[in-house]
């Protein structure tokens, strides 16, 4: 993967900062969907990866650090997308 500058990669985060606002403004999210949900996840997933490798320099942080702060990236991702399911039943 190619290492991309500090401009590119907040280029990429506002962009996915517009295409959560899109998908909010638009009213994709709720009414009972998953898929608009999960994809949303994913972007704010995509967004808390950037920022801990490019902006808190975990890219060159050993590894257990980069694996301690993404796994507590996905962990609690995981916990609020269970807790949306199960609130839809």
């Amino acid at each position: 993967m190619p290492v991309l500058s500090r401009t590119q990669v907040w280029l990429i985060l506002l962009a996915i900062t517009c295409a959560t606002y899109g998908m909010g403004e638009a009213g994709l999210l709720g009414h009972g969907s998953m898929g608009p949900v999960l994809a949303m996840f994913a972007l704010a997933f995509t967004k808390g990866l950037l920022v801990s490798l490019d902006f808190l320099e975990l890219r060159h942080a050993p590894a257990l650090w980069r694996w301690l702060v993404v796994g507590w990236l996905a962990l609690v991702l995981a916990l609020i997308v269970l807790a949306y399911w199960i609130s839809l039943r």
